[in-house]
């Protein structure tokens, strides 16, 4: 894409800072096992402490983003790289459950809303032509992809080798990158029209009495219900069948390196075919790929390919979703509107994690678990296709 050095900057730091944030958290489902064992914990207090993230992150994301539209992006993700970098670090030596929470759920949640996908696209957003924004969100997401793939294998190597205590230490220091990373995505929005509250409320208020916007929120509800659930409990779901825990990281790891390839798709295709039917033809095809997978009996061969499938399909609806809010209320409010609909993710999110564990604890199987993923994942279908996608109102479009 031929860019400016500013928009390019923004580009790959973004894209960069990503690729930190999200390459950390994707690791946190290799620590339940040997936390949990090792602290005499269930596994429910470990999915509740995430669940507990992905909840403050959504509740918190609606908020960063209107500061990061307001103030810029740069002093959002820059407050967000020191929550998350502690909240990590403190993961390393939280000894009872309350601490615990504290950290994985509370800073690490908070620190997520400053440093991902609404305050980062929203950045991005603003820095390219509106023809270059769908492409431009699906690199940044392919390289946020690519951290989750490097980092995996790193975690579990520094778990054998210096226990999990050490590991998330590390990995606490490796976060503290996007703190001058940051400085590359400083705005000035004190001549943009519609970063008063007055026009963020507007804004707020069209999205949410918007039909279309109803539907996208909800699809994302059911993206965020899937990618928590698996990223949380497919290690341990691999190590009960009596598969190895190479098995489980390597699984992680190839969702995130086929996430590059989707996400680079749905940006490029976003650009060429209608988003809300792309959305519905990604779901009905994660319903395929989860029925299949708990269908087949479980080897290293069908985790594999689960893990390639699912990796395709991983975080492409969030160019796609993202470009949609785009094309409907224009970019001067996106990364708080991105938030909004985020919440809805999140809110899956909060679901997925804690249901998992939840219901293994009572039960002792994900099955009712897996159905419900595969019937979110229909309905999650059926309700992106009718979304329009064109301007709810000129004045917001922009």
């Amino acid at each position: 894409m031929n860019l400016s050095s500013r928009s390019k900057a923004i580009l790959i730091c973004g894209a960069v800072i990503l690729s930190v944030s999200l390459g950390v958290r994707h690791t946190f489902g290799l620590f339940l096992q040997p936390i949990v064992m090792e602290q005499g914990w269930g596994r429910e207090v470990f999915a509740f402490a995430i669940a507990i993230q992905n909840l403050v992150w959504g509740i918190a994301q609606p908020f960063a983003g209107l500061a990061a539209d307001r103030r810029g992006a740069g002093p959002v993700i820059l407050v967000g790289g020191l929550l998350f970098a502690s909240g990590v670090g403190l993961m390393s030596v939280a000894g009872s459950i309350p601490i615990f929470v504290i950290a994985a759920g509370i800073l690490v949640g908070l620190g997520l809303s400053g440093t991902t996908m609404p305050v980062v696209f929203g950045a991005i957003s603003r820095a390219m032509p509106p023809e270059k924004r769908s492409m431009a969100f699906g690199i940044a997401m392919s390289v946020g992809s690519l951290g989750q793939f490097i980092l995996l294998p790193g975690a579990l190597g520094l778990i054998d080798h210096v226990g999990w205590a050490y590991s998330l230490m590390l990995l606490s220091a490796l976060s503290a990158v996007i703190l001058p990373l940051s400085f590359a995505l400083r705005e000035n929005r004190k001549d943009q029209v519609g970063t008063t509250n007055l026009e963020a409320h507007r804004a707020a208020r069209l999205a949410l009495g918007d039909r279309g916007f109803q539907l996208l929120s909800f699809g994302f509800f059911v993206c965020g219900f899937h990618v928590v659930f698996i990223a949380i409990h497919i290690p341990v779901y691999l190590l009960d069948a009596g598969l190895s825990s190479t098995v489980g990281s390597t699984v992680l790891a190839l969702i995130g390196l086929f996430n590059i390839f989707g996400s680079l798709a749905a940006g490029w295709l976003g650009g060429r075919f209608p988003k809300p039917q792309l959305l519905s033809f990604l779901y009905l095809a994660r319903a395929a790929t989860i029925a299949a997978f708990v269908l087949l009996p479980p080897t290293p061969t069908s985790a594999y390919v689960f893990a390639m499938l699912m990796g395709f399909l991983w975080l492409s609806t969030v160019p796609l979703t993202n470009g949609i809010v785009a094309s409907m209320f224009g970019v001067t409010n996106m990364a708080m509107l991105g938030g909004v609909i985020f919440l809805a993710h999140q809110i899956g999110s909060f679901l997925g994690g804690w249901l998992g564990g939840a219901i293994y604890d009572r039960f002792g199987s994900y099955d009712i678990v897996w159905a419900v993923a595969i019937g979110l994942s229909l309905v999650a279908a059926a309700v992106n296709w009718p979304i329009a996608e064109r301007p709810v109102m000129k004045a917001v479009a922009t």
